[in-house]
């Protein structure tokens, strides 16, 4: 979500301090201090939380209600198959997609800590080169790679010929024109890490409005625009995010934003670069484990006697009402990172723990208010995507039953995955997530398939087991506190 080469590596971090405190990083002018939010290392711990994570699990959530908006369309005006290709096309989409959004973790990383020390320079220069790097990847790999892959990506997950049919040219248009999603979640990311989550808020809702407003018009046609269906949906989603980073990239050269443009240089600085990989390549390995894994359990659901139907159920139910929860966990989790790294930055690993359990104590609160939806009115949410075929209906409120349970796990462990990243300790949680949700999902539903017929409830059953083993590892592996001695480093230019 290290490689490339540098020249001299110089340590931003100084000798550990006595007592167990994080090191010091050199401390930045006062002017340039002044222009970040202080009260993120200094205030109040929960209040600071807070702060951050009200805006961003807000945004979240309403970048769910973009895919939500999506499936509801289609399923309305193509059926179940639109839903099942959507979701299919997706989860492909998210394996190449995240590999190359690895490096916004390593810029959160970076970011966070120079913004906790108080050093702007070091913020702006971060953040331009993930900006430079995220439209290379963007436009010289991802495009043309994902393009060509399309056709041979779905045939590994099983996909029905009609649901392929329909999930070809969306996957092809999200890997040829999303550089403007790149963009969007690169930039929101930066702002986010230097304790700006409102910005990315605003650009969000912006976002989803722009989304809505396409695909009422592409998916079902206006006028003399033709219905497009599922393509609609895809057109919809690069149009609005194409617009929305033009104008955030044009904002980062007023001035005005906690992040500036404004007299960067733009040649590529392969020490920064650097550490953006060194931080972030274990995410996106990580991402990419997570994804394939993901891919894989679509093949064990396209091996079921009910394939088509089971895969629509899973795309909505898990895909997208489940998005609720992991959506929500995700905004918790950044927000999270950004307070921990600011606080080990500032040397203050204290109130990183605490900042981390106050999330996950909010975090387990909305989980449980969507798990008990997921269990008194199922039909009901099922039945805002069009869901009226009784099988693919059944299927939907058995998994949200297995869910409503997942949730509780999912939110735990992606908030201590947050404090784990946000400190710079990005490899642990690509173990967990191997363990978790490759090894134990994945191993199981093997050996079952190979003692009797697979069934619909062992794949969901599966699932939980796999939230619930990462989440115990991930807090395990925080509590301890190995990521107190992390050091930042990144190679000076010439």
């Amino acid at each position: 979500m290290g490689i490339t080469e540098g020249e001299r590596e110089q340590s931003l971090d100084q000798p550990d301090p006595p007592h167990g405190r994080a090191p010091a990083l050199t401390t930045a002018p006062a002017s340039s201090a002044s222009r970040f939010d202080r009260s993120i290392v200094e205030g109040p711990i929960a209040k600071a939380v807070w702060k951050l994570a009200w805006p961003t699990v807000l945004q979240n959530v309403i970048g769910g209600l973009q895919g939500i908006v999506d499936h509801v369309m289609v399923g309305n005006y193509v059926g179940f198959v639109g839903n099942a290709a959507i979701g299919v096309a997706f989860q492909i989409f998210l394996v190449v997609v995240v590999f190359i959004t690895s490096l916004f973790t390593g810029m959160g990383v970076l970011v966070a800590r120079f913004t906790g020390q108080g050093d702007e320079e070091k913020v702006n220069r971060t953040a331009s080169q993930a900006f430079l790097t995220a439209v290379a990847m963007s436009v010289g790999v991802m495009a043309p790679v994902g393009y060509f892959l399309a056709p041979h990506l779905l045939g590994l997950v099983n996909a029905a010929p009609e649901v392929q049919a329909e999930a070809l040219p969306y996957l092809r248009i999200m890997f040829v024109f999303s550089v403007g999603m790149m963009l969007f979640f690169m930039l929101g990311g930066a702002l986010r890490s230097a304790g700006d989550a409102r910005t990315p808020l605003k650009l969000g809702i912006a976002l989803t409005i722009m989304n809505v407003t396409f695909n009422v018009v592409l998916i079902r046609g206006l006028g003399p625009i033709p219905a497009f269906g599922t393509t609609g949906a895809a057109m919809g989603t690069v149009l609005a995010g194409g617009l929305v980073s033009l104008y955030a990239v044009s904002r980062l050269f007023s001035g005005k934003w906690v992040i500036d443009f404004r007299g960067v240089k733009w040649t590529p600085d392969w020490g920064i670069i650097k550490a953006l990989f060194r931080f972030g390549l274990p995410t996106g390995i990580q991402g990419v484990a997570m994804n394939v894994a993901g891919v894989v359990l679509l093949r064990f659901i396209g091996s079921l006697q009910a394939s088509a139907e089971a895969q629509a159920a899973y795309a909505v139910g898990y895909t997208e009402l489940f998005s609720l929860v992991t959506w929500t966990s995700v905004g918790l989790m950044g927000a999270t990172a950004a307070v921990a790294g600011q606080n080990l930055g500032a040397g203050h690993p204290e109130r990183a723990i605490r900042g981390v359990q106050v999330a996950s104590r909010f975090g387990l609160s909305i989980a449980a208010f969507v798990g008990l939806l997921f269990l008194v009115i199922p039909r009901f949410l099922l039945g805002l995507f069009g869901m009226d075929n009784p099988v693919v209906l059944g299927l939907g409120v058995q998994l949200l039953g297995f869910l409503s349970i997942s949730g509780l796990f999912i939110t735990v462990a992606l908030t201590y995955t947050g404090g784990l990243q946000g400190t710079g300790d990005t490899k642990s949680p690509l173990y967990i997530s191997l363990i978790s949700q490759f090894a134990v999902p994945i191993g199981l539903l093997t050996i079952i398939q190979a003692i009797r017929t697979l069934q619909p409830a062992d794949v969901w059953l599966a699932i939980v087991l796999g939230h619930a083993t990462r989440s115990l590892l991930s807090v395990m592996r925080f509590r301890q506190g190995k990521w107190r001695h992390i050091e930042v480093r990144i190679d000076e230019r010439n």
